[in-house]
């Protein structure tokens, strides 16, 4: 796949998904804006591997739950890499902790929503209008948002299904203007996330529940990602693509 003179966005662009992601892009050819909230080192780490390969990537700062934040990110971009965004990822997200309905407090479900939905909303939001024919959005649902998630993950489930609705509805009102926007559904990656939320014996279960008998690799989400971002996905607009081994079928 072919990414050059591509500008790209990655939120969360610093670690798991989002790292393989703009190591990738940049790899293509593709200029990354690398985004990150809190974890500055992984995001220079992901920076010094770009730069290593020979790739053109810079690194921002920014809580993209914040519409300033996120008009800080478009900015950075602007002034780095010229007036247009050809690529948005919207990586970043998350599930805080893992709560029972009788725990769910307002303040919990705003935080989870705020951060896998309006973070999406967000972004989009602040991107397209910088985006020209042929452009691309790739948002990161997940398996939750159709299975309604596990033990404790009612609000991010119900999140992620928030994206998936919200993509759809996007490429209805992008599409026009020749952008597309797709998001994938991501089962068990072996990632940070389930190293902090998913109990190891619950990780095997699921890995031997899965036909392939396995849990994903971030490179392996990354690869789907450039996909639905690519020319190879030009006639692709509105779709759920689930990245998920086989353990489920939508």
């Amino acid at each position: 796949m072919d990414f050059n003179n591509k500008v790209a966005i990655v939120t969360g662009g610093g670690r798991d998904i989002g790292r393989a992601i703009s190591l990738k892009l940049a790899a293509a050819g593709a200029r990354v804006c690398i985004n990150y909230a809190n974890d500055e080192a992984n995001a220079q780490d992901t920076l010094r591997q770009v730069e290593a390969d020979g790739g053109t990537a810079i690194v921002h700062r920014a809580d993209v739950t914040s519409a300033d934040a996120v008009a800080g990110l478009v900015a950075a971009t602007r002034a780095a890499f010229g007036e247009h965004v050809d690529l948005l990822l919207n990586v970043a997200g998350g599930m805080v902790a893992r709560k029972p309905l009788a725990e769910i407090d307002e303040a919990y479900f705003h935080k989870v929503m705020d951060l896998n939905l309006k973070s999406v909303y967000l972004t989009t939001r602040a991107v397209a209008p910088l985006m020209r024919e042929g452009s691309a959005i790739v948002n990161f649902a997940s398996l939750a948002g159709r299975d309604g998630g596990g033990p404790g993950a009612a609000i991010y489930a119900t999140s992620k299904a928030a994206v998936m609705t919200f993509t759809r509805a996007m490429a209805k009102e992008l599409g026009p203007r020749g952008i597309r926007i797709n998001a994938l559904c991501c089962g068990m990656i072996a990632t940070r996330f389930h190293d902090e939320f998913t109990k190891p014996e619950v990780r095997q279960a699921v890995a031997n529940a899965t036909p392939l008998r396995r849990e994903g690799r971030a490179e392996e989400a990354a690869d789907a990602a450039l996909y639905l971002a690519s020319d190879a996905a030009s006639f692709i607009n509105g779709a759920n693509l689930d990245v998920n081994g086989g353990v489920f079928f939508s």
